[in-house]
């Protein structure tokens, strides 16, 4: 069983570990020379009560300061080992000075890398052990001239502490809102990503499942008159031509909007308004086709009017493809908010090989739920295959 890094070497929660990869070497060389200079200064100030500086002191405070470099990859070793060097450096009575920043960036960085039960312990046995030595053991330790320390002087030390630890939970917090929001887009941009490769892949299959269709059933007919009837030969390879066009046009639309997003496509997307087009595209396949309308005709949503082209021309090449029928029934019923579509074969179905890729049903669905329509499809029972889609009139939002 593979083991993952010790407790003190652990990075942020859940993998993410920034940072982890540099070597923080600038931040750390001015921490270290603010300190060093600060705590000469401090001493100076406080020559009469605390101890100058010797080797030990900036062996000490050096030592803090260089922990510091590991703050992004061992943060809990980082936040407990300067809280140690303080510690000791308090202890021996040195003066007080910015010997409190060390353990205070040890401590933020274990906090907002999310160890906060380590920050929290560290800070905490900092504060326990100053006051250990403030009360009981000042006349044990050096200056000699020390006494006991004021509670008001313990109380000072407890608010900086609390402050440090207060606002680097604040900054966690806020790293991680920074953290789930960039998430949040990185995910939709997938979403949308994904959302739109489908709809391209759906375009692409409608329109070469229905023209590589026509043009399959016109290049039997034609090969099987090509000798015995040479006229109706030449009105099939006539038909395959002019499918053959209008899919390369199709497919031509839909990769110029693959290649420039967002720009106004060049022909519009095709409707119902093109319903005879298809209806004579399928004459061609030797697909009679009967089209009914009832109800008041309304002008659609384009993308309503997009998926209802799309659904009868996915089911019609079904019929083609997959039903012996030779005829097939359209109807379009304009109710109040919804348009229903009803597409008809007598069957049998065919045992041919069909050669499709079986998405045509998902496809048809997709597109119905994207607008807040469904769609239903399967035997009837008197024989043949009937699909039927309900699409609102008025566009939903998802769509």
């Amino acid at each position: 069983m593979r083991l993952g890094p010790p407790w003190w070497n652990q990075g942020p929660p859940g993998g993410s570990r920034d940072g982890a990869g540099r070597w923080p070497w600038r931040s750390t060389a001015l921490v270290t020379v603010f300190v060093l200079v600060g705590s000469n200064f401090a001493a100076r100030e406080q020559g009469g009560d605390r101890l100058d500086l010797d080797v030990f002191a900036r062996v000490l405070l050096v030592a803090g300061c260089l922990l510091l470099l590991w703050r992004h990859r061992c943060p809990v070793l980082v936040a407990f080992g300067t809280a140690a060097c303080a510690t000791v450096y308090l202890g021996a009575g040195y003066a007080y000075g910015p010997v409190f920043l060390v353990v205070a960036l040890g401590c933020f960085s274990a906090i907002v890398a999310g160890h906060r039960r380590a920050a929290w312990a560290a800070v905490g046995l900092f504060w326990a052990g100053h006051l250990l030595v403030a009360l009981w053991l000042y006349a044990y330790l050096p200056p000699s001239t020390d006494g006991q320390g004021a509670w008001g002087e313990q109380g000072f030390i407890a608010a900086w502490v609390l402050a440090v630890v207060a606002v680097a939970e604040l900054v966690r917090v806020r790293r991680e809102q920074w953290e789930q929001a960039r998430s949040e887009r990185e995910q939709a941009a997938r979403r949308r990503a994904d959302e739109e490769r489908l709809r391209i892949a759906r375009e692409l299959h409608d329109v070469l499942a229905h023209s590589i269709s026509v043009i399959n059933v016109q290049a039997g007919v034609g090969l099987a008159l090509l000798d015995s009837d040479p006229e109706q030969a030449r009105t099939a390879l006539t038909t395959i031509k002019a499918a053959s066009k209008e899919a390369l046009g199709e497919v031509r639309q839909v990769l110029d909007t693959l290649r420039a997003p967002g720009a106004a496509p060049r022909a519009p997307a095709p409707g119902l308004d093109r319903l005879a087009e298809l209806v004579e595209q399928a004459a061609g396949a030797g697909l009679t086709v009967d089209v009914s309308t009832d109800g008041r005709r309304s002008a659609l949503p384009p993308g309503t009017d997009l998926a209802a082209f799309r659904i009868v021309q996915e089911a019609l090449t079904n019929v083609v493809r997959h039903s012996e029928s030779r005829r097939s029934r359209v109807r379009l019923q304009y109710g109040k908010g919804l348009l229903t579509l009803t597409v008809d074969d007598e069957g049998p179905a065919s045992h041919a090989e069909a050669g499709g890729s079986g998405n045509g049903l998902a496809g048809m669905r997709e597109r119905a739920a994207a607008l807040g329509g469904t769609i239903e499809a399967g035997p009837r029972p008197d024989g043949g295959f009937r699909v039927v889609a309900e699409l609102p009139l008025a566009t939903a939002p998802s769509a």
